[in-house]
């Protein structure tokens, strides 16, 4: 039902709840294939490096398996490009720039972390903390790759003592994107966002109580659209 809408209009569901369109269908695909190669690189690399997993890594097939994740994970980017070259324009832009309300919101970060978004300052589509998620993983996740195709193709020209840092910085940056994705799906439970990734959508509500600023922009935009048409 969402691909009949436009990411910001409002209308009532098939339970005839009233919400608003969040993410488009290539976005939802695009997260899609980013959550589930991280996952893949998460479990096939603690094979090779912890012990109660290590079974898995036993013929080689959980490095086989890495590197495969690692080549989605990398091809993320030009997908999104390819499918979505707007909507990832703006999460970079979004993700990077930040208003006196993000600066206000980051401040009363403790009070979001415990579900009181109603005190929060105003946000837009995307509020303070999750523009500082998407920052952060667009910055870690470099690191990640970077670190990982040296670790793939330079461990016959790389020294014992850069390779060493190497792995380093490779296992720091994938312990980061955990703890990264630890708190993405704490605040998911929280405030019930599961919905805006699997149907497209979330309540109006909600959307009203996190992001009214979008929620007023998308109104705005919906009623000069109308405007247009009786012209």
């Amino acid at each position: 039902m969402t691909e009949q809408h436009q990411v910001g209009e409002i209308f009532v569901n098939e339970d005839g709840e009233q919400v608003i369109v969040r993410y488009r269908r290539t976005q939802r695909i695009v997260h899609a294939f980013l959550a589930t190669s991280f996952v893949v690189l998460l479990i096939t690399g603690l094979a090779l490096i912890w012990g109660p997993l290590s079974f898995l890594a036993e013929g080689g097939t959980s490095r086989l398996v890495h590197r495969i994740g690692a080549v989605i994970f990398m091809a993320v980017p030009a997908l999104y490009l390819i499918t979505d070259r707007e909507g990832a324009k703006e999460l970079v832009y979004d993700s990077f720039h930040y208003d006196k309300d993000d600066i206000e919101w980051f401040k009363n970060i403790f009070k979001y972390f415990f579900g009181h978004a109603a005190v929060m300052p105003p946000q837009g589509r995307l509020n303070a903390g999750q523009k500082g998620h998407h920052a952060a993983v667009i910055l870690v996740s470099g690191t990640v790759v970077v670190s990982g195709l040296l670790l793939w193709f330079g461990k016959s020209w790389l020294s014992t003592t850069t390779l060493s840092w190497v792995v380093v910085a490779h296992d720091a940056s994938m312990l980061i994107l955990t703890l990264f994705l630890i708190g993405h799906l704490y605040f998911t439970s929280v405030y019930k966002a599961i919905g805006g990734m699997t149907n497209g959508w979330i309540e109006e509500v909600d959307a009203r109580l996190e992001h009214p600023k979008w929620v007023e922009e998308a109104e705005a935009t919906a009623v000069a659209g109308s405007d247009g048409d009786t012209e």
